[in-house]
């Protein structure tokens, strides 16, 4: 059950956004609006109304108006709803404003806060839970002073032994500044572990050596397909659910290409319009095997009406995080929603259409990725001295043998090989062709 249910009981929420008359965005309030509601569908809340207010800048204080919040609490005690949800990241002292307009009974969430509740839902791995309870402290120390400015009021300041003036020195300021130390060395504590894990990653990528395999990283926005996808191409079991964030630790899988050269495809976590920062950088360590990879696989709910906005978002996060555009491919996923021969898009080079649901034209991605890999391949000469010969099957599988001669103390093999197959058999390359 989510953060915000009482008693087993689903949460009745009210929604709120603003439509900032200075923001040049594809989004339309009520599209965005559209996505918050699918996004308290899944942490659990019903929704049971939606305000919007247009704005030429958010109110410094409350972020929507005094009259907007009027009519909001009267649908709150009519409908008796318990949570508002903005759909923007609230500033602390504009949530302390709003928790007291709406008084003790209801809950006021950002955007931001429901999302982090989505994902400490959804995380799994230790390295994913970890990442979300980072990004929560983050999101949640500079919103603690609200926890006791009544306690250091009620102290009159020179409570508990203070000295400061009115409000400085009482209990309250001492619990805060306790519960802001304890929080900053978790977060510290946390960051170590995560460091302690990305460098074991980093280690056993150096371990692996000869086993090392290409990598497509499939990414895209939440609820495009991408676990479909994977479970299409590997076969294998793959949790899927028709929901926002219904997986958020990275899955990895071997899929054999069309000619039984393997390749690594990770699923990773979804991206999403106002994607928290506090996120973001969290999953630093997860996000980095995007630009890691040799293939980046964009994959698009062609069928969705936003799909174009879709595209945009994503590939706008991939750019911050330093992905090469030359390793993307986009993927058209859910052609079968579309009506027969409505393909919006022209195709490309870069651009595959296809059903992961139904099993159609995942065939013409392997083939994609399996010409992108040898249009890569080097041409070699190496010399593998029989005691190496365990080599003989890396490259007979990964890359492509024109040539073998057996000599006295080795292999004579003239090969196409992928870039990093070449590198880990630099020590055995003859001339290079």
């Amino acid at each position: 059950m989510n953060n915000y249910s009482v008693r087993g009981i689903p949460d009745k929420a009210l929604l709120i956004g603003v439509k900032l008359s200075c923001e040049n965005s594809p989004w339309s309030v009520e599209d965005s609006l559209d996505e918050l509601v699918d996004l308290a569908d899944t942490a659990g809340v019903v929704v049971e109304a939606r305000l919007f207010q247009n704005l030429d800048k958010p109110v410094p204080a409350t972020f929507i108006g005094s009259g907007k919040i009027d009519e909001a609490r009267e649908l709150v005690d009519r409908l008796e709803i318990n949570t508002v949800i903005f759909d923007d990241e609230l500033l602390p002292g504009q949530q302390r404003n709003l928790e007291k307009a709406f008084g003790d009974e209801v809950n006021v969430i950002d955007r931001t806060a429901l999302i982090l509740d989505i994902f400490a839902q959804h995380a799994h791995s230790r390295e994913g839970k970890l990442q979300v309870e980072l990004a929560q402290y983050e999101y949640r120390l500079p919103r603690l002073t609200g926890m006791w400015v009544h306690l250091a009021r009620q102290a009159g300041g020179k409570a508990g032994g203070g000295l400061g003036g009115v409000g400085v020195r009482g209990p309250g300021e001492t619990q805060l500044e306790v519960d802001r130390r304890l929080i900053q060395k978790k977060i510290q504590a946390l960051k170590q572990e995560l460091r302690e894990l990305k460098k074991q990653r980093h280690e056993q990528r150096k371990n692996r050596g000869r086993e090392k395999m290409p990598v497509a990283a499939l990414v895209g926005y939440t609820n495009a397909g991408k676990s479909s996808l994977l479970k299409s191409l590997s076969g294998s079991d793959v949790y899927i659910e028709d929901k926002l964030f219904a997986t958020l630790d990275p899955k990895t899988r071997r899929v054999n290409l069309p000619s039984g050269a393997p390749i690594l495809i990770t699923d990773t976590v979804g991206f999403i319009k106002k994607l928290p920062h506090h996120l973001v950088a969290a999953f630093g360590s997860t996000l980095e095997g995007i630009s890691e990879a040799d293939f980046v696989l964009h994959v698009l709910d062609v069928a969705h009406p936003m799909v174009v906005t879709h595209r945009k978002t994503t590939e706008d996060v991939l750019a911050t995080l330093g992905v090469d555009h030359e390793k993307m491919i986009r993927v058209w996923n859910k052609i079968d929603l579309l009506e027969e021969h409505s393909v919006p898009f022209h195709n490309s080079q870069s651009d595959i259409y296809l059903s992961a649901r139904e099993e159609k034209g995942c065939d013409k991605l392997l083939e994609l990725l399996e010409n992108r890999l040898e249009a890569s391949m080097e041409e070699v000469a190496l010399f593998l001295p029989y005691s190496q010969t365990g080599w003989f099957q890396s490259i007979q599988d990964k890359g492509r043998i024109l040539k073998q001669e057996y000599r006295d103390t080795g292999i004579e093999i003239q090969a196409l090989l992928p870039l990093y197959l070449k590198n880990s058999l630099r020590e055995f390359i003859v001339v290079g062709v």
